[in-house]
């Protein structure tokens, strides 16, 4: 899993198949990290995970919940069609902004700061 920066943004990159075991645990600890330090803006980047299941998905709804809380967002970019179709199917899609691609989900941030 990557972590990285930019700017104010926060952007982490898992890896693989996200199914409840260590790799899950990993996001899960990573996220709850970047919260305790009171980061607001938070993209997870799907381009390299080719599977979550409902555990992956409760780990990221959780997230989401958190930083809305706090006033912060979360979004989603680089999702893979069958996650995309799980998200369409569960409702997801209406709770997670979801970009095709980074530098979109990057943009967005910017955009809400001119609101």
């Amino acid at each position: 899993m990557k972590i990285r920066d930019v700017g104010n943004i926060t952007i982490v990159t898992p890896k693989g198949y996200l199914t409840g075991g260590d790799e899950t645990e990993e996001l899960e600890q990573s996220i709850k990290g970047l919260i305790d330090k009171g980061s607001k803006n938070l993209i997870i980047n799907l381009a390299e995970t080719q599977h979550l299941n409902s555990t992956a998905l409760g780990v990221l709804i959780s997230a989401n919940t958190n930083y809305v809380r706090r006033g912060g967002q979360m979004k989603l970019c680089s999702v893979d069609k069958r996650i995309e179709n799980i998200f369409v199917i569960t409702k997801l899609s209406l709770v997670f902004d979801v970009y095709p691609n980074e530098e979109q989900a990057i943009a967005s941030f910017a955009e809400r700061e001119k609101v």
